[in-house]
């Protein structure tokens, strides 16, 4: 009797599913965030957030969760119950790059987490100080082969994109830099301003700023293809430097969150990065909306480990 009572439990239980991604969003729901309010995942978010709330007519709060390199927000939603009403946005970092560079994880990405879409990618920009003489990344590349060691380049973080793109060109490129940490891409912007660092890999939105100062020129982006936000720019691979490492955040949500209501965010999510309003805010931050398939979504994530793989590994890089 028992046996026959939890099958027809089970079969219950599955046959509720749609109907329980028809009731989705039923009440409130919570979106973790695991960077600070003003970051570039809070912009996303937040925008994703009040058309949610506009379309759907429930309200959708946004809570930050900063710390640990997006660790401490990522193992929130994972550690969440599994219903539809905690879901996560999160970037490389936690998905992809911190499981290559911290000894133990309090979450196992693969394990906890369902992928539900990608929803943004930016290009990031290699940009120089004009006082370096140089006006194409072949000339960098020059400079810095005739030089070894003698420049430096900044970026957001040990660890960070900004951090693995230099590594990547260093050694795509057989070169040698001097890495300086800073703490976020306005640090290291200044710090290129000032010629402390003579190059970086940043987020164009904080670069595409500071070009009419005539104390900076970016020399190429890291997308695979040119982006029409930023018109007449060459790629790196372009520019013989193949390399690739724009930045891109998804949405996620704990592991068993039932597929029907995985597919209802998808398609609520979707409408909103095809809404021309957002669309055109984000052009605004150099972001492309770019949904996906949860499979699709996991590729994106294979495909960044095995980039960045081989890049930590050469260059010893480690985060305690």
């Amino acid at each position: 009797m028992t046996r026959r009572l939890a099958l027809a439990l089970l079969a219950l239980w599955a046959a509720a599913l749609p109907a329980v991604a028809q009731e989705w969003p039923a009440r409130q729901v919570k979106l973790i965030v695991p960077f600070g309010p003003g970051s570039t995942p809070d912009i996303v978010m937040r925008l994703i957030a009040d058309h949610l709330q506009h379309k759907l007519g429930q309200s959708f709060v946004v809570e930050n969760k900063p710390g640990a390199s997006g660790n401490l927000g990522t193992d929130a939603v994972a550690k969440a119950e599994p219903d539809g009403y905690t879901i996560g946005l999160s970037i490389g970092g936690p998905l992809a790059i911190n499981p290559l560079l911290f000894g133990k994880l309090p979450y196992d990405p693969a394990r906890d987490l369902a992928l539900i879409t990608l929803l943004t990618t930016q290009p990031s920009a290699l940009v120089v100080n004009t006082g370096l003489g140089v006006d194409t990344v072949a000339e960098l590349i020059d400079q810095l082969r005739k030089n070894p060691g003698k420049y430096n380049y900044g970026s957001i973080g040990n660890g960070s994109l900004s951090h693995l793109a230099m590594e990547a060109i260093a050694l795509k490129s057989g070169t040698k830099m001097v890495h300086i940490p800073y703490a976020s891409s306005p640090q290291a912007m200044t710090a290129l301003l000032r010629n402390d660092v003579q190059m970086a890999c940043l987020p164009a939105i904080s670069v595409t700023p500071q070009l009419g100062s005539g104390q900076v020129k970016i020399l190429a982006i890291t997308t695979a293809a040119r982006s029409a936000l930023l018109p007449g720019i060459v790629t790196l691979r372009e520019a013989g430097v193949d390399v690739e490492a724009d930045a891109w955040n998804g949405l996620i949500a704990p592991a068993r969150t039932p597929e029907a209501v995985i597919t209802a965010v998808r398609h609520a999510v979707v409408d909103a990065l095809n809404s021309p309003a957002i669309r055109e805010k984000l052009a605004a931050q150099i972001m492309e909306p770019t949904p996906t398939t949860p499979a699709e979504f996991r590729a994106r994530i294979e495909a960044d480990i095995a980039r960045w793989t081989p890049v930590i590994r050469a260059a010893n890089i480690r985060v305690n």
